[in-house]
């Protein structure tokens, strides 16, 4: 048996694959290496990129993001060790900031935190009868009055319901119905143009006022929205022109395939 042993053929090592594996060792070692480093280092500088309106405005500026961030973390956060930077949160607290619809944080090249805010861009502006004076955006999140930027939006007035977090879920509601009328003149080309403020009377009915001309526009409740908004440019492509714009006060789409109007 031990014979057999010590006859028996040792297959040879090869020495290439272990020096592969060394290889591979030492880059792992210097992989946790440096990153142990990066932990235990410091958080140096902060850059923050706010995303323009498509307007190419902001409603928030740099020194709000560093506000937000001073309160709620008690530092600038330069200083602090990058293993303590919670980097969540940061994005957690900046995106509690009403003009804020989405904030991304990450530690880059020389132990920059790098902040980028994407802001909520507001499709109407509301001034009810109440006094309250703010935006919704597209999902009809609440966006207050910014002392930096009044964005050129359509405006909504008179007998609006008060704001509430689930209005959107309320189906008689002056503040939801005036939102999807809204985003109804937002997706057509041509009323999202000529469409500058939308007004609720004391009665819940709904009125247009249009860029150009003097006249008001009643659509009465939502009902045959589609329809209304129909006759109403049909009216002033081919009815109009021919008219002139100063002649009616006002053009009445209540009834159902009329348009009335009144000098």
């Amino acid at each position: 048996m031990l014979s057999d042993l010590l006859t028996a053929h040792i297959p040879r090592l090869r020495y290439n694959r272990i020096i592969w594996i060394m290889f591979l060792l030492i880059i792992g070692l210097i992989l946790i290496s440096a990153v142990s480093r990066k932990k235990n280092s410091f958080a140096n500088t902060t850059e923050v990129e706010i995303i323009p309106l498509k307007s190419g405005e902001k409603m928030l500026s740099d020194r709000d993001v560093r506000q937000n961030l001073l309160l709620a973390f008690g530092n600038t956060l330069e200083g602090t060790e990058l293993a303590d930077l919670e980097v969540e949160r940061i994005e957690r607290v900046l995106e509690e900031d009403p003009f804020v619809e989405d904030a991304e944080a990450y530690v880059g090249q020389h132990n920059t935190l790098h902040i980028r805010i994407k802001q909520r861009e507001p499709i109407v502006r509301i001034l009810d009868k109440n006094g309250g004076n703010y935006y919704l955006d597209k999902s009809g999140a609440k966006i207050p009055h910014s002392s930096l930027y009044t964005a050129r939006v359509l405006v909504g007035t008179g007998n609006i319901a008060p704001y509430s977090t689930d209005f959107q879920s309320k189906k008689k509601n002056t503040l939801n119905e005036l939102y999807q009328l809204t985003q109804v003149l937002l997706d057509d080309e041509v009323l999202s143009a000529f469409i500058q403020q939308i007004h609720v009377t004391n009665t819940g009915e709904f009125m247009l006022v249009p860029v150009v001309g003097d006249q008001k526009i009643v659509l009465g409740s939502l009902r045959n929205l589609d329809d209304k908004l129909r006759r109403l440019k049909v009216f002033y492509t081919e009815g109009m022109p021919y008219a002139g714009w100063r002649t009616y006060r006002t053009i009445n789409l209540k009834f159902n395939g009329q348009v009335v109007c009144q000098k």
